[in-house]
């Protein structure tokens, strides 16, 4: 008796497939991305042939070139968990808890986590990450108890994503992949659940909606979610910035995120150009339908650097802070010519001496042939040792996740107007529990997974000199 095997289209395939059938779905409703894109690869070649191999510490050249980050917004806990399975279906997983409500000075009433892989290999494969925001519409500071019910009525009448798409991805996530014609199925029914609806918007209560907040008006104004932005990933932020401006495209006022200096990348730079008006259908108050324009989506980019340990995190929230206190001093100069300042004072100048200082994390490798430092008088090895003999090397442990002060920032950025705040109102209490409760599994913390990353190397490094490696 023969028994037929079916091979499955695993997670990664699916998740490669999934990101460039959204970039190609999102480049034709939002040509500019397009542009983003070339200019984005040309950067990227051109940081490689100056830099050499130097210019992939931070991951492989095709590995950041086919790299996106997308965007999205729901307004439920009910359209949270389901998108979760969407993307579940992808092998990502919510990483990291990121509260928007009081990271600008603009109305933005959203949490946010991200979908993306978590092991190392899968994000080798392809690291395509899903930023998910949802509408707080429980928080008293954006929305009165009218706007509230029916907001919530809203979004409870809608269905973001159909019974078929949703047991399709229940099936991938729990077998790791899917059958070929399922997974073409699949693709094409999670696509096509983040397309722009062309169904006519309700003018009044869209307006009103974003009176409040234009995100806001983004969740919970309209028939559908949808991509908000692509964001590919660059290897020189600062290049890409003059280089989209040479074309006549408008860009934000700065790159936000850690500056540039001539120490090393940590966490994320991102900027984009500005929300571009784009034609969408209305039903007026009389019932009729027409023609205007919505300023929404945008074009993203980033540019990864080193990821921080608990402690390095730390001391970039006070760094930020420090640059926030001068500039309110009097400092006349921009937020990031203070930063670099501040930079330079106070982090060491390599990835290297980040690691070794516990502020960042890194993966190491013995360099086969170097004659090994004296041991400590217990018997280890120390790491600093190691490395100023030349006999280990440290490699950067890629930050793989997002800044709520960055992503606000980017929000604010592209926003017409502010929106309104109830300043002496309760907020709602959110965090990664409640997150996880809603999604029925664990938020995971992202510093933890770099930290896990970087001692699973050490021990490695352990064992294959039999002695213990102290940090």
């Amino acid at each position: 008796m023969t028994t037929m095997t079916t091979t499955l289209v695993a997670h990664a395939e699916l998740r490669a497939r999934f990101a460039v059938a959204l970039a190609e779905m999102y480049g034709a409703e939002v040509p500019a991305y397009t542009t983003l894109v070339e200019v984005s690869r040309a950067v990227n070649a051109g940081v490689a042939a100056a830099r050499g191999a130097d210019a992939e510490r931070l991951g492989s050249l095709e590995r950041v070139t086919a790299e996106r980050h997308g965007a999205i917004r729901v307004g439920s806990a009910r359209e949270l968990e389901q998108v979760g399975r969407v993307f579940a279906a992808f092998g990502m997983h919510p990483v990291g808890f990121y509260d928007l409500r009081d990271a600008s000075a603009s109305s933005v009433p959203v949490v946010s986590t991200a979908f993306r892989p978590v092991d190392p290999a899968e994000l080798a494969a392809n690291p395509f990450r899903v930023f998910t925001s949802v509408l707080a519409v429980d928080d008293a500071r954006f929305f009165d108890a009218p706007t509230r019910e029916r907001l919530e009525r809203f979004v409870e009448e809608r269905h973001l994503f159909s019974d078929e798409l949703l047991a399709l991805a229940d099936r991938a996530a729990a077998e790791g992949g899917l059958p070929a014609a399922e997974a073409d199925e699949l693709l094409r029914l999670a696509t096509d659940a983040f397309r722009l609806s062309t169904e006519p918007v309700d003018r009044a209560w869209y307006s009103h909606l974003e009176r409040i907040s234009a995100v806001a008006a983004d969740i919970g104004g309209v028939p559908a979610t949808h991509i908000n932005h692509l964001t590919p990933r660059v290897l020189d932020i600062d290049d890409l910035y003059r280089r989209m401006s040479e074309r006549g495209i408008t860009m934000i006022d700065e790159v936000q995120g850690p500056p540039a200096w001539e120490g090393p990348d940590v966490l994320l730079r991102q900027t984009s150009f500005r929300a571009l008006a784009e034609e969408r259908t209305f039903r007026e108050a009389d019932g009729s339908v027409v023609t205007g324009s919505l300023r929404v989506r945008f074009g993203e980019v980033e540019q990864r650097g080193i990821a921080l340990t608990a402690a390095g995190r730390d001391l970039y929230d006070r760094l930020v802070a420090e640059v926030d206190a001068r500039r309110a001093g009097g400092d006349p100069r921009t937020r990031v010519e203070v930063a670099r300042d501040v930079w330079r004072e106070h982090l060491p100048r390599t990835e290297a001496d980040l690691v070794l200082a516990g502020l960042a994390c890194g993966e190491v490798r013995l360099v086969e042939g170097a004659a090994l430092p004296d041991r400590e008088a217990d018997g280890s090895l120390s790491l600093r040792a190691l490395v100023d003999a030349g006999a280990v090397v440290v490699d950067p442990v890629v930050y793989e996740d997002f800044l709520p002060r960055s992503a606000a920032g980017i929000f604010q950025s592209n926003l017409t107007d502010a929106g309104t705040k109830d300043a002496g109102a309760v907020g709602a209490d959110y965090g990664a529990d409640r997150l996880s409760a809603i999604l029925g599994k664990t938020v995971q913390d992202p510093i933890a997974l770099a930290t896990d990353q970087m001692q699973r190397s050490l021990d490695a490094l352990s064992a294959q000199l039999k002695t213990p490696v102290t940090h």
